[in-house]
């Protein structure tokens, strides 16, 4: 079956650590959290994930941990995502999913993780984890690989996005590669890589680098920019901590004064981490040449939690 709310934490903590070797437990954890997350926000699935940057110990942890799963309570699964350990070797060791009452599911899993090159252990039914029996929902967790298998950390590198999209088509249902269609009345859509751009700490602007069609500050836009010499570019003029974004719009669709001056935003939406905000359009860019879709002000990619060619969806205009 597919779920459509899942809730999904890394295991340990930034203060707790798990297991280590070739692998970290809790950096790469968190990493397949994000990118799991991601995978299932594109096939429809509303996700929320949790990371533990708090506690100081293994009790405090896992209550942690538990009660964050329960308090976002109606949902439809639970998922920790940890890594496994046992001695440092050279051979593979595998994959394995533990559960208490979803036999079926935790199987499915760990022939998923398995079908890019793992051992599959498979499902094994535990009773004595504080995750599985204190979570009020469905719940299963993952050991993805051993963190001390040379053959398990080396397919694990090679394989990272392999291992997530498997987990989400067994989660989510087989991804299509393409988001929800936008609404009816869109102007310009796009979905790709992002980066950053914009204000005084920008290297990559010149200085007296100006804005594809905020010409000076005015009225209209006047909200974008900090107050600083005005012998200085416009480019390194915008405030980084306010929401903007430059996309590569099209002026016959989307005329360059109705960019400047309508009032109309923009959604920006990672689909890595599945936050979203609204953005002024800022600047014409990136250019085609750097493979990336959108540049989104610093303080953007704070709020969105993405960094340099995470994937990004932009949408204009967007009428709340």
């Amino acid at each position: 079956m597919t779920y459509k709310s899942i809730c999904i934490s890394s295991g340990h903590g930034l203060y707790v650590r798990g297991a280590s070797g070739i692998l970290d437990e809790v950096d790469e954890a968190r990493l397949v959290v994000e990118k799991l997350a991601g995978e299932l926000t594109a096939r429809g699935v509303k996700v929320k994930t949790y990371h533990d940057d708090v506690s100081r110990s293994q009790g405090e942890n896992l209550d942690r941990i538990v009660n964050w799963h329960n308090d976002q309570a109606p949902h439809d699964l639970d998922l920790s995502i940890h890594f496994n350990a046992y001695e440092q070797v050279e051979k593979p060791m595998g994959t394995e999913m533990l559960y208490v009452t979803q036999q079926a599911l935790a199987a499915e899993m760990s022939a998923a993780v398995a079908s890019v090159g793992f051992i599959n252990r498979g499902g094994k039914k535990r009773t004595d984890l504080a995750f599985l029996n204190g979570t009020i929902a469905p719940a299963v967790l993952a050991e993805i690989c051993f963190v001390d298998s040379e053959a398990d950390a080396e397919l694990y590198n090679e394989r990272f996005e392999e291992i997530c999209a498997a987990l989400a088509d067994v989660l989510g249902g087989e991804g299509s590669g393409e988001t929800e269609p936008p609404p009816d009345d869109v102007l310009f859509h796009a979905v790709g890589p992002c980066s950053h751009f914009g204000g005084p700490d920008d290297d990559g602007v010149s200085e007296q680098e100006g804005l594809a069609f905020h010409y000076d500050i005015n009225e209209h836009n006047q909200h974008l920019f900090l107050p600083i010499d005005e012998g200085t570019g416009l480019a390194r003029r915008l405030n980084p901590f306010v929401l903007y974004v430059a996309c590569r719009w099209d002026y016959q669709i989307t005329p360059k004064e109705m960019l400047a001056t309508s009032g109309l935003r923009a959604l920006v939406r990672s689909l890595a981490t599945g936050r979203e905000a609204l953005a002024w359009p800022a600047d014409w860019g990136p250019h085609e040449t750097t493979g990336r879709t959108c540049d989104l002000s610093p303080g953007l990619c704070e709020v969105l939690g993405v960094e340099t060619d995470d994937e990004c969806e932009v949408i204009y205009p967007w009428r709340e």
